[in-house]
């Protein structure tokens, strides 16, 4: 299966893009690093048309069939870089429908880091993106970093053989 992991973090560097690259081989999926695109906050009367995140939504669309969101836990939510990338998702549904309609039938997970555990119910926001975009939601995992050096096989095996399951 052809899948992405989108990196929404405030580092390209840190504990969650450490999960990721190794998730990412592990998967043999592809990485977009959120920080590598311009794209600005959704926008009502759709004047931020020509900025990054329309053609990163598309390719996404055209050549994956599941999307892991993978967001290190800023404040007991998802970073404001994942948060806005989600919000642009509303272009998928207003300017941009033929795209949205191609997200429909596709999976998606969710990968969250931190240094501690995670609040109960975090994963409700991805949850309900991806039924409200007719998309199966398959499945999340909390990583606990201590050390970036470390192996997080571990901590990744249930989102892998749920993945792996789609």
């Amino acid at each position: 299966m052809k899948g992405i992991i989108t990196l929404g973090s405030s580092r390209s560097d840190g504990d969650t893009a450490a999960v990721v690259n190794q998730l990412a081989q592990l998967l043999s999926f592809d990485v977009l690093d959120l920080n590598t695109i311009n794209f600005s906050d959704y926008d009502y009367a759709a004047n931020n048309q020509g900025d990054d995140f329309l053609p990163s939504i598309r390719r996404i669309a055209e050549h994956h069939q599941h999307i892991v969101w993978a967001t290190p836990i800023y404040w007991y939510t998802m970073s404001a870089t994942m948060k806005r990338f989600m919000d642009r998702l509303t272009d998928c549904l207003r300017t941009e429908k033929s795209t949205g309609r191609k997200l429909r039938g596709k999976h998606m997970s969710l990968l969250s880091v931190s240094n501690d555990v995670r609040n109960q119910g975090f994963e409700h926001v991805f949850q309900l993106t991806a039924e409200y975009l007719g998309m199966a939601y398959a499945g999340d995992v909390h990583v606990c970093v201590e050390d970036v050096q470390q192996d997080f096989t571990q901590q990744l095996k249930p989102l892998i053989n749920d993945i792996e399951k789609c």
